[in-house]
């Protein structure tokens, strides 16, 4: 088996056991501990808020450290993390300032393998196989979404949200044999040793990669915009299902798994990109994933399940053809010494409106309506796509370095 199909493989496993806790925990916080809006916005924003705080300094530890072993160590420790869940709810005394923890410790273990892991895909596949490496990767995330809201639906409906969340935990354990299966060799980081004044500099490197090129700046711009809608909706869609639409956990883990045969999208990324080019595919995939998110709004007049089937499968199709040809372009476009700073930077900023998209969207879900939030959701990833305009095409890769 090649190095990049067992990092495959531990991979796809892990992804289906996060998509169970995707789900199971939301549900968990509304269904058994009877969270209200913000209170779900708030758990979802502890996941993600550690990538603006620690993602640059990821970055650079990155760039100097084994990226596999920094890799191994996020999933043990999400492994932990996440098994004191069911534990808790076993013994009875689960409460959701304990959520909060478990958001907020995974959140930080996510953000050193998130950022890792973009950064050790080129050490794995050389520069000419990142598209296809990242197709394949892409898929697996959209395949694993549907197999693993399928699972989560009918374990929460049938077992318990908890059971679900310890699949989850035993997951992070297949993807830590995968990763120490791999035998490549990382490039030894032959720079100065780290001091603050140092680490201050190379923190520096990694912002100056992506401000200095408008391409990644443009990049930047629109995925964080979307990200920001996305996440808005994110924080109330369960109270929507739930509460508004009276749905299924089963039957709803059904609806996001049928959806997700979207992700062929990902097949046919690379395609997409020659056809009509990096530009024109990146806005068409924004304006019609935007359109989509919309559709959510039309469950309340009738046949709610039809109407979030055909919203999320046009979400599944569109954003693997949107990551795939981005983060195959970002990487292509920097040298390997600072892919980690690069990725850490981009994250840092993408994923940094995910908290506070979650933030403002419980809240605002508690102010002004649930559809609200999810309408002003879907108009700000409409308008991410506006960011793209001036965005070029490049003949070569590589371009990007610092001198």
């Amino acid at each position: 088996m090649s190095e990049f199909n067992k990092l495959w493989v531990g991979q796809t496993v892990s992804l289906v056991g996060t998509v169970l806790t995707n789900f199971a925990l939301p549900t968990l916080a509304v269904l058994t501990l009877h969270a209200s809006a913000s209170q779900v916005g708030v758990l979802v924003a502890l996941e993600t808020l550690p990538f603006p705080i620690l993602g640059m300094i990821v970055g650079v530890l990155a760039d100097r450290l084994s990226r596999r072993k920094i890799m191994i160590v996020a999933d043990i420790v999400r492994f932990f993390a996440l098994a004191t869940i069911p534990i808790a709810a076993a013994s009875g005394v689960l409460h959701l300032p304990q959520l909060y923890a478990v958001s907020l410790v995974t959140g930080c273990a996510s953000a050193f393998f998130g950022i890792t892991y973009q950064a050790y895909l080129p050490v794995v596949v050389s520069v000419d196989r990142l598209t296809d490496a990242n197709m394949k990767l892409e898929f697996s995330n959209s395949g694993s979404d549907m197999l693993g809201k399928a699972l989560a639906g009918a374990l929460v409906q049938w077992l318990g949200a908890a059971t679900a969340i310890a699949l989850d935990a035993l997951s992070y354990l297949v993807s830590v044999l995968s990763l120490a299966w791999i035998r490549i060799s990382e490039p030894a980081h032959d720079g100065p040793s780290l001091s603050l004044r140092q680490g201050l500099r190379e923190l520096r490197e990694g912002f100056d990669v992506v401000f200095r090129s408008p391409d990644l700046r443009w990049i930047l711009g629109a995925t964080a915009t979307v990200n920001l809608g996305s996440s808005m909706m994110t924080a109330v869609m369960f109270i929507y299902a739930y509460r508004i639409l009276h749905l299924q956990p089963g039957l709803l883990g059904l609806v996001f798994a049928f959806a997700n045969l979207g992700f062929v999208g990902a097949l046919v990324a690379a395609r997409a990109r020659k056809l009509f080019g990096l530009r024109v595919t990146l806005i068409a995939a924004l304006l019609i994933s935007a359109l989509a998110q919309g559709v959510w709004l039309l469950a309340q007049v009738g046949l709610p399940y039809v109407a979030l089937l055909v919203a999320c499968s046009i979400e599944a199709l569109t954003i693997p053809i949107y990551n795939v040809n981005q983060i195959s372009y970002r990487q292509g476009l920097v040298e390997l010494r600072l892919q980690g700073r690069m990725n850490a930077t981009m994250r840092t900023f993408v994923w940094g409106t995910l908290p506070l998209g979650a933030l403002i969207g419980g809240y605002t879900g508690a102010l002004l309506g649930v559809q609200t939030t999810i309408a002003i959701g879907a108009l700000l990833s409409l308008l991410a796509a506006f960011w793209l305009l001036p965005l070029r095409e490049r003949d070569s890769m590589r371009s990007v370095v610092l001198q």
